[in-house]
């Protein structure tokens, strides 16, 4: 099994910005052009774009959609999108003009027997976002926390055919001091299904140390903040995916 560097464009307003744990008042602004951000990471060699529509996460529609569906017609790496999916038709909008995965987060609190449908429609093309604070998903964009567990979740998803999850400890995203890894190995162990892991990467140790799990599903890890502060430069990240 191998592992995988997603690198991550985060998206508002049009440009690529970072938030600290989610605040949306905490706002750091990277770049003015999405697509000029992802060309350099799929230059740099990376076989998938984790992009994420902010606006859409928030307004609960999708807002940055044009530069998604750039990325996905014009370069030449895998895409996967979260942010503001909260119907079939978001999500077959995207499915249907080349981006490979469609991420639901909120939608699978706030419709669960839809996002059943979903995995059974369009199957590993349905990533879950399992977004936490306390160990309880979040959703809304972050604004708003669930009485839902993301294990609990994590379960009943497996159960109903999901493949990938992405994990996200929210307090450690954006802030650079390392991930949540014992939950992150706790849901791919208790759930069996491969897991994503997002929020806090600082250095090339914590991918390296994550790395030792893949064998117990902890399939990749994606990494942002680190990226756009200069901790480290992708080509070195994807040089440990295939170590």
């Amino acid at each position: 099994m191998s592992f995988t560097i997603f690198p991550a464009i985060d998206m508002r307003e049009g440009k690529c910005v970072r938030l600290e744990q989610g605040d949306f008042d905490k706002q750091t602004v990277y770049g003015d052009s999405p697509f000029e951000v992802a060309r350099g990471f799929a230059g740099a060699g990376a076989s998938w774009i984790h992009m994420v529509d902010l606006d859409g996460a928030k307004k609960g529609s999708k807002q940055n959609a044009e530069h998604v569906l750039k990325v996905a017609r014009e370069l030449d790496c895998n895409v996967q999108i979260g942010g503001g999916i909260r119907s079939e038709q978001d999500a077959a909008f995207y499915l249907d003009q080349g981006v490979d995965r469609v991420i639901v987060g909120s939608l699978a609190i706030r419709d669960l027997p839809l996002t059943k449908q979903l995995l059974k429609n369009y199957k590993e093309k349905i990533v879950i976002g399992l977004d936490a604070r306390d160990g309880y998903i979040a959703t809304e964009g972050w604004l708003e926390r669930s009485e839902v567990k993301a294990v609990d979740l994590g379960k009943e998803l497996a159960e109903a055919g999901a493949e990938t999850f992405i994990y996200t400890d929210i307090a450690k995203d954006g802030m650079l001091q390392g991930p949540n890894t014992k939950e992150i190995v706790r849901l791919a162990s208790e759930t069996g299904v491969d897991v994503i892991a997002s929020g806090g990467i600082q250095g090339l140790e914590d991918l390296q140390e994550l790395k030792k799990y893949q064998d117990q599903h902890v399939i990749g890890s994606i990494v942002g903040k680190a990226l756009y502060t200069n901790r480290f430069q992708l080509s070195e990240a994807l040089h440990e995916e295939v170590r």
